[in-house]
């Protein structure tokens, strides 16, 4: 529950409540989530999202090759 809500407020930072998505693009929610995934956590170390998932990524396809 703590990471949905702490993930709400993040978005709450560029979509206020109440706002039509109807007028929202899809790039525009793109970019929001590469922000999100691109901005450091104290949870992960100071690495982003992005660099832990790529990290694990990166290791997993180099152990089953």
């Amino acid at each position: 529950r703590g990471l949905n809500e702490n993930t709400n407020k993040l978005m709450r930072q560029y979509i206020p409540k109440k706002t039509n998505f109807e007028n929202i693009s899809q790039e525009y929610l793109n970019n929001i989530c590469l922000k999100l995934n691109t901005r450091p956590r104290k949870k992960l170390n100071y690495l982003s999202p992005l660099q832990v998932f790529l990290g694990n990524l990166e290791n997993f396809v180099a152990f089953n090759t």
